[in-house]
């Protein structure tokens, strides 16, 4: 008589807080990390969304610590808290007029995960929601040494378009097809900047979905068009590990 053992892994993912500096703020993000794995391993940026650095975005890098990578949550308003609205769209209006410092504020994450010896400096991406995945958007026009950037419900609009030449990651952008901020027309540019950049992208529309369909708290009481879509939601997670099976192995 024989018999069937069933092998349990046990994955031991840690968070812990570190304080840097990210544009003249005192910054708070959140690095995540399976402890039980020895090495180096794939690093992966995660840039939050406009309300903040919420649990939306702390979750994702707890999720992908899971699956073996090294994450990083930045934190682009400071001290790691969100704000109240006002402040919030009044710190995104900094950033959206000077795509130089979002740049910069997304670079001063980088190198925290950069600098941590589990990263493996070869095999590193950085995905972002709403104002986030533009933000990843400017670090690849920023010439940034990523495998590839994801962005999920982002902005795609840049003022500086011709920056795409610098690009060097794959690029992914997941959009919810009625997003009643990210229009057909800002869709379209979107395509003959990365047409004309050379660049190899892909955009994925999901229908139905509109803006933040990622987060399960977007549940449409600050604006109808802020609502998660589990389908969209999961569809989008896959085609980034899909991607993510590309360029980080």
């Amino acid at each position: 008589m024989c018999c069937t053992v069933a092998t349990i892994t046990v994955v031991t993912v840690r968070s812990q807080h570190i304080e840097y500096e990210a544009d003249g703020r005192r910054a708070v993000g959140e690095l995540s990390f399976d402890d039980a794995v020895d090495g180096v391993r794939p690093g992966v940026l995660v840039c939050h969304e406009a309300t903040g650095l919420t649990d939306h975005a702390k979750n994702i890098a707890h999720r992908l610590a899971e699956l073996g990578y090294i994450s990083f949550a930045v934190d682009y308003f400071g001290d790691g808290q969100p704000l109240p609205r006002a402040q919030a769209m009044e710190r995104l209006g900094e950033l959206v007029a000077d795509p130089l410092r979002t740049r910069q504020a997304g670079i001063a994450g980088l190198n925290v995960l950069l600098a941590d010896r589990r990263c493996d400096h070869a095999k590193v991406a950085a995905i972002g929601y709403c104002f986030g995945g533009s933000m990843v958007l400017e670090l690849a026009r920023g010439g940034a040494q990523l495998a590839c950037v994801v962005g999920f419900h982002s902005r795609l609009e840049t003022p500086r378009p011709d920056d795409a030449r610098n690009i060097v990651a794959k690029v992914l952008v997941n959009i919810g097809a009625e997003d009643p901020w990210i229009l057909a027309d800002e869709r379209a540019a979107f395509e003959s900047e990365m047409r004309a950049g050379r660049v190899d992208w892909q955009m994925n529309l999901y229908g139905g979905a509109r803006h933040s369909f990622t987060n399960p708290a977007s549940d449409g009481s600050t604006h109808p068009g802020i609502i998660y879509n589990e389908k969209a939601d999961k569809r989008s997670w896959a085609s980034m590990l899909n991607l993510f099976g590309e360029t980080l192995v």
